[in-house]
């Protein structure tokens, strides 16, 4: 009796090794995040003025800059796809000219790293609604800890109480909901037919 086909995309399904398909679609996402994120800093820059009276106020523009760490994990199920996603994404965004210069990197390599915790203390075997708003609020802790070694030492204990709640908020909702929705939205056009995200529902 003749054996059933394999598809190279699912010759390791479910297990930790990187194949082609996922490097190569961490890449390609990577890339257009850091884009995202290049734009969204000019954005953040032109609407700083407007947060004067209330600097913390600005968080809730954040959950952005946290989207690859989420939805690059999402997609590809494996170890390690939110830190090289992230890192991607933040290294697009210095070489573009982020308005936050080469420190971008940095921070990309942490909230990426951070967000990795979210999905490992499953094992990476579970890549759903809380493993996605786990890795966005870890990584949202780990930004806001770099702003405030970075740019807001002088901040009063309320401020950054304040900004603190903001920026993970943001990033549950922005990169946390709203990756898992994005993630689903590609699955259901098919684009994703190579990956497990892309046949099983989350």
């Amino acid at each position: 009796m003749a054996q059933a086909a394999v598809r190279p995309s699912d010759a390791a399904p479910g297990t930790p090794r990187w194949r082609t398909v996922d490097i190569v679609i961490t890449a390609v996402l990577g890339v257009a995040f850091g884009v995202l994120f290049w734009a969204w800093s000019l954005l953040n820059s032109a609407t700083s003025p407007a947060f004067t009276a209330f600097p913390p106020g600005q968080a809730v523009m954040y959950g952005v800059w946290l989207l690859a760490a989420v939805v690059v994990p999402l997609i590809v199920r494996k170890p390690g796809a939110a830190l090289f996603g992230e890192l991607i994404a933040a290294t697009v965004e210095a070489l573009l000219g982020s308005s936050f210069g080469s420190l971008v990197i940095l921070y990309g390599l942490l909230q990426g790293a951070a967000a990795e915790v979210g999905f490992a203390v499953f094992g990476y075997k579970r890549f759903g609604w809380l493993q996605a708003l786990l890795a966005a609020a870890f990584a949202g802790l780990a930004a806001t800890v770099l702003d405030f070694v970075n740019y807001y030492p002088d901040w009063t204990a309320g401020w950054k109480t304040t900004y603190l709640l903001l920026v993970v908020a943001s990033t549950v909702v922005v990169a946390g909901v709203g990756g898992m929705l994005l993630t689903r939205a590609l699955a259901a056009s098919g684009a994703l037919s190579s990956f497990a995200s892309g046949r099983t529902r989350v």
